[in-house]
């Protein structure tokens, strides 16, 4: 059992992603996926009712369901998060950032574009 105030912490996170995830059905540079999944992940600790409601949602709980039976991503989701990772490491270059920091957030980009692009697609 989670202890009441990792329960607030856990709903906070869950409404918060949900809105995020909800802002970036409107707006086409903010992913929608992941959102719905921490959602989703941090409801099932913080609130049961609010995890229920996700998962039966009309919009929302297919991704979710999707994620958790086959371990799938929107294909739309997988290209649009590897474009955006590349626009913010070119801010980065641009803006001149250090080359540790290009070097530390290139590898890292880079496996979360290989671990996003071997995952199943639908």
């Amino acid at each position: 059992m989670v202890p009441l105030s990792g329960r607030t912490g856990f709903q906070i996170l869950a409404y918060t992603s949900i809105a995020l995830a909800a802002i970036g059905v409107v707006l086409p540079l903010l992913p929608t996926t992941p959102f719905v999944l921490l959602a989703a992940w941090s409801a099932s600790k913080g609130s049961p009712a609010f995890a229920e409601w996700l998962e039966n949602h009309q919009a929302f709980g297919p991704a979710i369901e999707n994620w958790r039976s086959r371990r799938a991503i929107p294909r739309k989701g997988k290209w649009l998060a590897c474009v955006m990772l590349c626009v913010s490491w070119s801010v980065l270059f641009i803006g001149g950032a250090a080359p540790a920091m290009l070097v530390v957030t290139g590898l890292m980009f880079f496996g979360l574009a290989c671990y996003l692009l071997t995952r199943a697609s639908y």
